[in-house]
C-alpha cells in the first residue's frame, strides 16, 4: 500500500510538472484603439477595413495568404482543387472546428454563409462582390463542399482568404438577422466576441477551445484573455491615448505624433505597408469640366503630389505611382504618370477653352467661372490631402469647393447625387482584382463613371486568368497605364499604415492584407 501511494504521488508530481511546462492560460487585458467607428461592423455586410482589426481574430477563413510566401494555405478547408476550366472549386472542411456557440462547422455552413452573403435583402458592400461570378455552392458530403462558377474567376481563394468571408455560425446567422447579428457574432477563430457597443467599444476574449490554428500563425493559442477595443476617431486624441495608457496599440497616427512618441523611446513604431488601392481622387467624367480629358490631365498635371506627400507624412509614406499600390501584383510602370507640371497645367486649360479671367483672376469659359466639387471623406489624412489639393488648384486660377461627409454612410449618399468633380474613395485589398468595380461599364464602385471598352475587356481578363501570374501582370499593367493616359484618377501616396504600441505589446505582426494583426500572437510583457 505505502508503495503504491508513493507511485501515485511521484506521477502526480510529474503531471504537474508536466503541467507546468505547458501553455498557460491566456492572461491580462489589452486595449487597441481603432480610429474609425464604423455605421455596421458585421464583415458580410459591411465594407470598412477597421472592422477586420478585432474580427479577422473571431473568424477563420477557408483559406490564409501567407504574407511571407505569398501561397494560399489550409484554412477551415484542409485541401482544395480546381477544375480544369476553373469554373469548380472543391474544398475538403477540417472535421474537428466548432464555432464558438458549440455548433459544428461542416460544410452545410459555408453554403449558409455564402447564401446570407448573397441575400439581396442584406445588402452586403463588400462580400458579395468579393464572390463574383459564383453561380452556387453544392454540398458533396458533410465535409465536402464545391464553389461553382459561371466563368473562371481568378481572385477567388484570395476573396475567400478575407474576413470578409469568414465563416459564421449559421445559428447565430438565422437567430440575429442581418440587423442584430453585428452585435452577437460567432465564428471559429482564436477569439470570441463579447460585446459591441458602437461608437465606445468592442470586446473580445481569447477561445479556450481553439485547436486548428493554420500555419499563417506562429502561435497556437492566445496568450491574452482579453482584448478591447475603443474609437479615437479624431487623430490628435491618438498619441494622447498611448500616453495616457488609455490604449496600448493605435493606428493610423500621425506621421508627427508617431516620430515623436518613437523618437524619444517610450513607444515602438510598427509600419504597415497597405495593399490595395492608394489614397487618390476619382474624377467624375460625367460631370463638367472633369468630363473633359484634357482638363483632367491638367489637374493631373497642376498637383504636386510629392510636396503634399512630404507636407503631410513626410518619409512615412511613398508617392503614389499607379491605381495600384507598390505592394500589390500588377503594379502599373507608373512611367506615365506626369510630375508636377503647373506651366503645362495652365496650357491645357488655355487649350480646353479655360482661360484667366482679368477681373476675377479665375478661369472661366463663357462666362461661366470654373469650379470643381470635391467630396472628402473623414479617413486617411483625406480632408489635409485636400486642403492642399485646393491650394495646388487655386494656383492654376481654378476655384475648389470642399464638401466634408462623416462615414462612408454618406460618402456614397454624395456620390448618389453625381454632383462633384471628384471623389475620395479607395478600396484596400491584395488581388488587383479590385480595379474592376471602379473602372468598367456598370461597376459598384465605378465612381468616375468610366465607359471604356479596352478597360472593360482588360480587366475582365484579368480576373478569369486563374493560373497565369505574368499573364495577369501585364493585363493590369496595360489596363493601369490607360487609366492613368486618360487621367481617370489623381493617386496621392502609397497607404503606409503608422501603428504605435506601448513598448510592453510583444510579437506584434499583421496579415497580408495588411490591416489586420494576428491577435493570436500578441503577448505582454512587463
Amino acid at each position: 500500500m505505502h508503495l503504491r501511494s508513493t507511485l501515485l504521488g511521484a506521477l502526480l508530481a510529474v503531471a504537474l510538472a508536466l503541467a507546468a511546462c505547458g501553455p498557460s492560460a491566456p492572461a491580462g487585458t489589452l486595449v487597441y484603439g481603432l480610429t474609425l467607428a464604423p455605421t455596421g461592423i458585421d464583415p458580410h455586410l459591411n465594407a470598412s477595413s477597421e472592422l477586420g482589426i478585432p474580427l479577422a481574430s473571431v473568424y477563420d477563413t477557408l483559406v490564409f495568404l501567407d504574407e511571407e510566401s505569398g501561397a494560399f494555405v489550409p484554412g477551415l478547408a484542409e485541401s482544395w482543387s480546381v477544375s480544369p476550366d476553373g469554373r469548380v472549386y472543391t474544398f475538403k472542411l477540417r472535421s474537428d472546428v466548432r464555432f464558438h456557440d458549440g455548433t459544428r462547422f461542416d460544410a452545410q455552413a459555408v453554403r449558409a454563409n455564402v447564401e446570407y452573403t448573397l441575400n439581396p435583402d442584406h445588402h452586403s458592400q463588400k462580400a458579395a462582390f468579393m464572390l463574383g461570378p459564383l453561380n452556387r455552392v453544392d454540398v458533396v458530403d458533410d465535409y465536402t463542399v464545391t464553389f461553382v462558377l459561371d466563368e473562371p474567376y481568378a481572385p477567388l481563394l484570395d476573396s475567400l482568404s478575407q474576413v470578409y468571408l469568414g465563416m459564421a455560425s449559421p445559428a447565430a446567422l438565422s437567430e440575429w438577422g442581418p440587423t442584430d447579428y453585428q452585435f452577437h457574432q460567432v465564428g471559429t477563430g482564436p477569439y470570441r466576441f463579447v460585446e459591441y457597443v458602437p461608437n465606445d467599444h468592442l470586446t473580445l476574449e481569447a477561445n479556450p477551445d481553439y485547436a486548428w490554428a493554420p500555419e499563417v500563425y506562429r502561435k497556437t493559442r492566445p496568450s491574452i484573455a482579453t482584448i478591447t477595443f475603443r474609437f479615437f476617431t479624431d487623430p490628435a486624441t491618438r498619441a494622447l491615448a498611448l500616453e495616457s495608457g488609455a490604449a496600448d496599440i493605435v493606428g493610423e497616427v500621425p506621421p508627427q505624433d508617431a516620430t515623436r512618441l518613437t523618437g524619444e523611446g517610450a513607444f515602438a513604431l510598427h509600419p504597415v505597408p497597405i495593399p490595395g488601392q492608394p489614397l487618390q481622387f476619382m474624377f467624375n467624367t460625367a460631370r463638367p469640366p472633369t468630363d473633359n480629358t484634357t482638363v483632367r490631365q491638367a489637374l493631373l498635371l497642376g498637383t504636386d503630389r510629392a510636396a503634399i506627400v512630404q507636407t503631410i507624412f513626410g518619409a512615412t509614406s511613398p508617392v503614389a505611382r499607379g491605381p495600384l499600390s507598390a505592394v500589390n501584383l500588377g503594379l502599373p510602370s507608373g512611367a506615365g504618370l506626369p510630375d508636377y507640371d503647373p506651366d503645362r497645367a495652365a496650357s491645357l486649360l488655355d487649350s480646353a477653352g479655360w482661360t484667366i479671367d482679368a477681373a476675377t483672376k479665375l478661369r472661366a469659359r463663357d462666362g461661366q467661372p470654373m469650379e470643381l466639387v470635391v467630396i472628402v471623406p473623414p479617413w486617411g489624412s483625406n480632408p489635409e490631402v485636400a486642403q492642399l489639393l485646393q491650394a495646388d488648384w487655386a494656383r492654376l486660377g481654378v476655384r475648389v469647393r470642399l464638401q466634408a461627409v462623416a462615414s462612408f454612410g454618406q460618402l456614397k449618399e454624395a456620390q448618389a447625387t453625381g454632383e462633384y468633380n471628384a471623389i475620395g474613395v479607395n478600396l484596400f485589398g491584395t488581388d488587383p482584382d479590385l480595379l474592376r468595380p471602379f473602372f468598367t461599364t456598370g461597376g459598384s464602385y465605378n465612381w468616375a463613371n468610366v465607359q471604356s471598352a479596352d478597360l472593360d475587356r482588360l480587366l475582365l481578363a484579368g480576373s478569369q486568368m486563374t493560373l497565369d501570374l505574368e499573364g495577369r501582370a501585364s493585363l493590369y499593367a496595360e489596363a493601369g497605364q490607360l487609366i492613368v493616359d486618360q487621367a481617370l484618377l489623381l493617386p496621392i501616396r502609397d497607404y503606409v499604415n503608422l501603428v504605435v504600441a506601448n513598448p510592453r505589446v510583444l510579437d506584434l505582426r499583421f496579415s497580408a492584407q495588411g490591416w489586420f494583426p494576428h491577435l493570436i500572437e500578441l503577448r505582454l510583457g512587463s
